[in-house]
């Protein structure tokens, strides 16, 4: 058994994952023993400024610091972090994540959207499905979406839009993008005819856990629609109050929501499994493949 711990910065939420990975011969468990999410919003600074603000810089530094103690006293034996598109974006970036690793320690790195698609992918999302069956990977997150299509067990093509559910909140001018998006998706993905899509980020968790599907079970089409709809006759308020959503999620879900509406529309799939895995998932599952190949004893 080993220990292992995982820090995602995203647009909308920070996130650390403390997990006991068992490797019994051809069985490997990942136990989530905690998992600590602190609504920072970086995203809503970058995506209107190009910068993170002095107050979110020094709010970013205080739950690194307490994130560090933690992966202390959990006992990890290793961890990563990674930031996506606010951090990778915001001018000072790599100033911040310089700061955070003088004062913490603790070093991120700043991967772009198609390695983000990637190691999600790298939790084994797809060993759910059939190795034949042909999938469209997508996930929307505060500041970008990614789609990637995987067929015969290996990605056939990948790419990151800027399209994120606190992007979409700043109203700005997201038309360029959608469009890239939709042509993308005309040309590498209809083609192979997807026979259904794997949805990842806490938007679709939310639709998911409202739908009260059983694990493993897929959301239709008519679906998503129908929860979508009925999210948006609440205000935001009453999304909290009486549904019991978070905050951070609450002003965000309907329009990720129409993400994950539009490119299934645009491809023609019907329905989408939602693993309930995210980027803190595949994060774990590199640690543990580099200590693998060290052939370090579990």
């Amino acid at each position: 058994m080993i220990k292992l711990a995982a820090i995602d910065i995203g647009s909308n939420a920070v996130r650390l994952m403390l997990s006991r990975v068992y490797d019994e011969g051809r069985e490997t468990s990942f136990i989530k023993e905690s998992l600590v999410r602190v609504p920072l919003r970086l995203g809503e600074d970058v995506f209107t400024h190009k910068r993170i603000t002095k107050e979110k810089e020094e709010n970013l530094l205080a739950v690194m610091k307490g994130f560090k103690y933690l992966i202390r006293g959990f006992g990890a034996a290793d961890y990563i972090a990674c930031a996506t598109s606010a951090m990778r974006e915001a001018s000072n970036g790599k100033e911040i994540a310089h700061t955070i690793k003088k004062q913490t320690g603790i070093e991120i790195e700043l991967i772009e959207g198609k390695r983000e698609a990637a190691i999600i992918y790298s939790s084994h999302i797809g060993r759910a499905f059939k190795a034949n069956e042909t999938m469209l990977y997508i996930d929307v997150g505060g500041g970008s979406t990614e789609v990637t299509l995987i067929s015969q067990g290996r990605i056939v093509a990948s790419a990151s839009f800027k399209i994120g559910a606190v992007r979409m909140l700043q109203k700005g001018q997201l038309k360029r993008e959608f469009d890239r998006l939709k042509t993308w998706l005309k040309a590498e993905a209809v083609p192979h005819h997807p026979l259904a899509a794997v949805g990842t980020g806490g938007s679709i968790n939310n639709i998911f856990n409202i739908s009260r599907k059983k694990e493993h079970k897929p959301l239709s089409l008519k679906l998503i629609k129908e929860i979508r709809d009925y999210l948006d006759s609440f205000t935001v308020e009453e999304r909290v109050q009486i549904l019991g959503l978070r905050p951070d999620r609450a002003d965000v879900i309907v329009d990720a929501a129409d993400v994950y509406l539009w490119i299934m529309r645009w491809t023609k799939i019907k329905k989408i499994y939602v693993p309930i895995m995210g980027l803190s998932d595949g994060l774990i599952w590199v640690l543990y493949e580099k200590y693998k190949s060290q052939h370090i004893d579990l």
